[in-house]
């Protein structure tokens, strides 16, 4: 699916934030660093933030994956360990989408493939180890398409 088509689901079928502003984006871009890529981009300038599998529906206790606002992005070694040190994580991590039982999707900044940033499964009883936190999507369209067909599963993850 096109990052168009995936943002329309997005919208149709879950709980979207509304978008945010070119000045949003362009503050976030100057606190953390490093430019959004352009799939997160098109992202936060149509949502910015989402939960996937809505909250309020019966069968979900709390949203699956709940895409960060920019407002709450920040590295992932603050929000997994409160230390922003090198002892707790790499500094080029980024917590963007919580999902269930304190984990968190985290996105890699160190590197670009094919001009996107590649996500990583953020394990809390594993974190930082990168043997643990293992890179589960070469791109944020490849990881919201795997998350959309999820139903709300962490489609990643061997089957039990």
């Amino acid at each position: 699916m096109s990052m168009a088509e995936l943002l329309a689901e997005v919208s149709r079928l879950h709980s979207p934030n509304p978008p945010a502003t070119p000045e949003q984006i362009e503050a976030f871009e100057q606190r953390v660093g490093w430019s959004l890529d352009p799939d997160l981009r098109a992202f936060y300038l149509h949502c910015d933030g989402a939960d996937l599998f809505d909250p309020r529906a019966p069968t979900f206790r709390d949203p699956a994956f709940s895409f960060l606002p920019l407002s709450r992005i920040q590295r992932a070694r603050v929000v997994m360990s409160q230390d922003d040190t090198d002892k707790a994580g790499p500094e080029s991590w980024y917590a963007v989408c919580a999902v269930r039982d304190s984990n968190y999707i985290l996105l890699d900044v160190s590197h670009q493939e094919s001009g996107r940033y590649s996500l990583r499964d953020g394990y809390r009883e594993g974190f930082p180890d990168p043997d643990y936190c293992l890179r589960i999507a070469a791109s944020f369209s490849e990881f919201l398409a795997g998350a959309l067909r999820s139903n709300g599963s962490w489609y990643w993850l061997p089957p039990a």
